[in-house]
């Protein structure tokens, strides 16, 4: 089993940034990818950014792309994604996932974490 336990949200004003981590504990795989994902009210689980266990390969939605950077440090077992340019649509939950590839589809990603919500006010 792997645990994942997300931090770094909150309230921020439009404009402004943020800085999300994501822990992983137990059973981890070094070599695994791991993905941000976000859910706002209403709304079905979107893709944000993926990492690939090397950090070889990112990817990232087009709702983000150009404004946030997903990084992550393997001897920390942590992932990271920082956004600026905050927007109202930005706010919802998000959570972090690991699984074996770092495409966007939810269903690549085996654990996931509690989530952590981010409200970015107008």
């Amino acid at each position: 089993q792997v645990q994942l336990v997300e931090s770094g949200g909150g309230l921020v004003q439009a404009g402004g940034s943020l800085r999300l981590s994501c822990a992983a504990s137990g059973r981890t795989y070094s070599g695994y990818a791991m993905g941000w994902f976000r859910q706002a009210p209403g709304k079905e689980r979107e893709f944000v950014a993926s990492i690939s266990g090397s950090s070889d390969n990112k990817y990232y939605a087009d709702s983000v792309k150009g404004r946030s950077t997903i990084s992550r440090d393997n001897a920390k077992n942590t992932v990271y994604f920082e956004m600026n340019s905050l927007k109202p649509e930005d706010t919802a939950i998000y959570y972090c996932a690991t699984g074996p590839v770092p495409y966007p589809s939810p269903g690549n990603y085996y654990y996931w974490g509690q989530g952590t919500q981010v409200t970015v006010s107008s």
